[in-house]
Parts: structure tokens; C-alpha cells; sequence
């Protein structure tokens, strides 16, 4: 028998074990090593994004169209300088759509919306000027009051 197990609780010493330590240390290098590995890189798409103003302009040539959602799901046709726009549903677009691209050289659109207008109408929208063939799309960054 070993002279320490006779001795008292107190005078024993503390020992450290090193191969439980040396075991854990390297379970968790491999563990990390693993982790890393199995991460993929995300490509970011970097856009600049445009400076808002408080008033915005629209365009002044006639080869524009403004279309503004609205809370309650509607949309309002606005044609170049016409004064009053013009309220219209979600079926309407894509036909008044194609029909712009095909009277017009070169078709703007301007994405508006008001403050209720939920984030599902405006991508319907854009939707359907892509599918329309519309390339010059731009998007309000300032909510406007409907109508």
C-alpha cells in the first residue's frame, strides 16, 4: 500500500491529470477545425444606394409611368404630366405594362407607395414590370399620400 492513502483528507496534494486535459484540448481543436471547414463564404452584391431627398421630382418627358400602391391594395396609374392618377387592380398591370413598352421608346417606371402599403405589393409590382420587359425601373424612398 501506498503511504499517501493513510495520510489525512488535508495533507494529501492536489494533482493535475494532463491526458484528460490533452484529450479535451484536442477534441475541441478538431471540433473547431470541422466547424470552419463546413462554413461556405457569402458573396455580397454591393449596390450603392441613392441619397433620398424630402420632395421628390419625377421625370419630365412623357415616356414615364408612376405607379403607386396602396394599402388597401390598390394601384394608381400616373401617365407623364396627367394631373389626376388613376386607380387601378393588380390584374390591370401587366396588360397597361406591355402596352407601355410597346407605344414607348424607352419605358420609365417609378415605383411609389404610401405609408400603409405593405412590402408584397410593391414586389407584385416589380414583378410584373420585369415580366413586362421594362428595364428602367425606379423605386420612391419617400412615402407619398395615396392617390
Amino acid at each position: 500500500m501506498n503511504a499517501d492513502e493513510f495520510l489525512a483528507p488535508e495533507t494529501r496534494k492536489a494533482r493535475v491529470e494532463i491526458i484528460p486535459l490533452i484529450d479535451v484540448v484536442f477534441f475541441l481543436l478538431a471540433t473547431f477545425v470541422l466547424f470552419t471547414l463546413s462554413l461556405q463564404r457569402l458573396r455580397l452584391v454591393e449596390s450603392p444606394l441613392a441619397q433620398s431627398t424630402d420632395k421628390p421630382t419625377p421625370p419630365p418627358e412623357e415616356n414615364f409611368v408612376a405607379i403607386q400602391t396602396s394599402a388597401d391594395g390598390t394601384y394608381f396609374w400616373k401617365r407623364g404630366a396627367q394631373t389626376a392618377a388613376e386607380p387601378i387592380i393588380a390584374a390591370e398591370l401587366r396588360p397597361r405594362l406591355e402596352d407601355l413598352r410597346r407605344s414607348t421608346a424607352l419605358p420609365r417606371v417609378l415605383v411609389r407607395s404610401d405609408r400603409g402599403a405593405t412590402l408584397g405589393a410593391a414586389v407584385l409590382l416589380l414583378d410584373e414590370v420585369r415580366r413586362a420587359g421594362i428595364t428602367q425601373v425606379a423605386v420612391e424612398t419617400v412615402t407619398t399620400p395615396s392617390g
